[in-house]
């Protein structure tokens, strides 16, 4: 018996395979058998990561079976369904996804509230000072300037504590935080009200670092680059390409 194709037990992939046997006896007689096994995979339409998001498949991406993963870059919550599977109708299960701008409520009675909603979402860069005219304040705030794009990579948010109580004031981008609500951050943090200081969160709100003196993007980025999650974001960025000039 001679065997074209896969031989018996083989695991066919998808398309087309020909099988052909031909058996000869002591006599020399021929005889050929052929017969095709098609293999085909039920497929759903391919998905694709949302606006400012990630996808993550199994199998194919979009096989009959498959599961897509999906999140967001820091900064944006996921809307939708953080997963789909590709059913056996060809649709996928669930809700399309989207990635919306993390609205941040400044409005809460607490710290603790203000910080919950960071959680697992962003890390935080709070910069401290007794006044706005503090010489560490505005070097710090110069050297982040030119750095927002490294720190939008990294999922960073910058608060900003000025003042001294009475007369204190806190702020995330243009958002102002009502003056308990600095006062209370800075009391939960432990952050000295009259001396320049800087405190590095992750984002699981885990105090990893502080600096009594302006720190450049460049000691920045390589302490939260060793951060056990921003491995993984690293790999999703390399990924899709994400990076800055």
């Amino acid at each position: 018996v001679i065997l074209k194709g896969l031989p018996p037990g083989s695991h066919f992939p998808e398309g087309d395979h020909k099988i052909q046997y031909t058996v000869y006896d002591r006599a020399e007689n021929k005889g050929t058998c052929k017969f095709l096994v098609k293999v085909r995979v039920r497929r759903c339409v391919k998905l694709n990561a949302p606006d400012n998001g990630y996808i993550k498949c199994s199998g194919d991406g979009n096989n009959y079976g498959a599961t897509c993963e999906f999140s967001c870059i820091g900064g944006y919550e996921l809307q939708g369904s953080p997963a789909r599977v590709c059913q056996y109708n060809l649709g996928w299960s669930g809700v399309e996804p989207t990635c919306a701008p993390m609205n941040i409520n400044v409005n809460v009675r607490t710290a603790a509230a203000l910080l919950d909603q960071f959680y697992e979402k962003r890390r935080l860069l709070i910069i401290s000072t007794p006044t706005a005219a503090n010489f560490f304040y505005r070097m710090q705030l110069g050297m982040l300037q030119p750095a927002q794009c490294g720190l939008d990579l990294r999922h960073v948010t910058v608060v900003e504590l000025v003042g001294v109580f009475p007369a204190q004031i806190g702020r995330i981008g243009v958002k102002l935080l009502p003056p308990s609500l600095a006062l209370q951050l800075r009391l939960l943090l432990r952050i000295p009200h009259y001396n320049f200081n800087i405190v590095v969160m992750d984002k699981h709100g885990m105090d990893k670092e502080r600096y009594p003196f302006p720190a450049t993007p460049a000691e920045l980025f390589a302490l939260i680059d060793k951060f056990p999650l921003r491995k993984d974001e690293m790999k999703l960025q390399a990924e899709i390409g994400q990076s800055c000039p």
